[in-house]
């Protein structure tokens, strides 16, 4: 990995403070930033120089809650029974095509989803997993598509009771130590890992008591954080009420699940009181707006209380930049008081989850030495002056993903020139096409 040189371009910084400086030069030195400055690579060897001259520079943005496994269900053609509400939207579909699953069809969907993000400026993404017929070895299939591709990732196994019982939720947690394992001795040997590991968990209404407790061992043996669906419809909350007498926070809290590296997801129908622990925990809380639109479940007005709020696509994609326009014009559809600085400030604390992520490997989210160069140029010809002030209206208001001309992660170029670096793309979508249409036949013959 050698250095490069970009040259004469404009930095927006998209972390609060936000700026803006015009005609400055980015040296990156193997995965991290090296100068920032005008001049800055001037008489600096390297490798590859990029002329910067109308472009705009970025930190890379983050999707704090994908679904890889998601990859292939674009169009899927199935012949699915009444979703009139959340749970028959999940037995109907989603739990269909997770059981469909097998090896191959993940790969491929880590593939597919990787590309999508890398294309729209995401350097990292989150994953939540369930493939209930492919469980031991599913999480290193989906790093392997990850790190072929070049996105920076992390994934976990969404352990659940769903399908059969204890036997699974064993499976499930038996699957993130392994994997967390993996990465664990994959660094000792002295490997530059992208896909880190995190302990997953479906959601409490199919996670019993047994279920919360072996989570929070796996949480303490690998040293990784809990990634967890909360309240994303209120079938969750009030079955929390009903079968165990406590709010979900509450349940999770007693369990040792609510922790400063804890994510959890949605929660739409938390209470204020709930939000209040979580943010005493120090816990992130994944907003995912696309997806609880589509999915009828609400919206909580109360993200302007959230301390640690980050963004998320729950599988819808890894185009932040649209699922950040989405959020922020649902937010103000319900008279919400937030702006677009908010909105950007939520995303790019998106950099504070990879680092907790990455075990404090690094820092990420800022143009300056010593940071990860996960970077994103655009071509963005603003119609307007840009600077600090007006910077996150312009992330919000203008920017789109149609403007990303190259992606940087981890030092390499693996999008260039609206072009991947690494990979054949299109026999990826090719065999990808084939595989999708082989698991619809295998999801449209499983029982909801």
């Amino acid at each position: 990995m050698g250095r490069i040189v970009i040259r004469n371009i404009r930095v927006m910084q998209t972390m609060p403070p936000f700026s803006v400086e015009e005609g400055v030069d980015v040296v990156i030195n193997g995965t991290e930033i090296e100068k920032v400055g005008k001049g800055a690579g001037e008489g600096t060897a390297c490798d590859t120089v990029i002329d910067g001259t109308g472009r705009t520079l970025i930190p890379g943005n983050v999707c704090a809650h994908h679904h890889y496994y998601s990859g292939l269900s674009r169009g899927m053609l199935i012949s699915a029974g009444p979703q009139t509400d959340f749970i028959q939207v999940l037995k109907e579909w989603w739990w269909r095509l997770d059981r469909a699953l097998d090896e191959e069809a993940l790969y491929y969907s880590s593939l597919i989803c990787s590309l999508d993000a890398i294309a729209a400026g995401t350097t990292t993404c989150i994953d939540h997993h369930a493939s209930p017929s492919y469980i031991k070895g599913s999480l290193s299939t989906i790093a392997k598509g990850m790190e072929e591709v070049g996105v920076r990732g992390a994934t976990c196994y969404e352990v659940t009771d769903r399908n059969r019982g204890m036997a699974e939720v064993e499976e499930g947690v038996e699957e993130n130590v392994r994997f967390a394992k993996e990465v664990d001795s994959r660094i000792g040997n002295g490997e530059d890992v992208l896909c880190e590991a995190m302990i997953g968990g479906h959601a409490p209404f199919t996670l019993p008591d047994g279920a919360l407790d072996l989570m929070a061992d796996a949480v303490d043996e690998t040293k990784r954080g809990m990634h967890l669906h909360v309240a994303e419809d209120k079938y969750d909350s009030v079955f929390s009420h009903h079968y165990h007498g406590d709010d979900i926070a509450v349940r999770l809290d007693k369990h040792r699940l609510l922790r400063e590296n804890t994510l959890l997801v949605h929660g739409v129908h938390l209470s204020e009181s709930e939000i209040d622990l979580i943010n005493e925990r120090g816990c992130f809380l994944a907003h995912n707006a696309r997806s609880n639109m589509n999915n009828h479940v609400g919206y909580t007005r109360m993200i302007p209380r959230v301390k640690k709020l980050v963004i998320g696509t729950d599988g819808c994609g890894g185009n932040m930049f649209e699922e950040i326009k989405i959020a922020f014009f649902k937010h103000k559809d319900e008279g919400g008081a937030w702006w677009p600085s908010d909105f950007v400030a939520a995303l790019a604390r998106g950099n504070e989850l990879v680092s907790s992520v990455f075990g404090g490997m690094g820092k990420w989210g800022r143009i300056e030495p010593g940071y990860k160069a996960d970077l994103v140029i655009l071509s963005y010809n603003a119609p307007t002056p840009i600077v600090g002030d007006n910077a996150a209206t312009h992330f919000v208001w203008g920017i789109s993903s149609n403007a990303v001309e190259s992606t940087i992660v981890n030092g390499s170029l693996v999008y260039h020139e609206r072009k991947f670096t690494k990979v054949d793309a299109e026999s990826i979508y090719r065999e990808a096409r084939k595989a999708a249409e082989r698991i619809w036949k295998i999801a449209d013959k499983i029982k909801a």
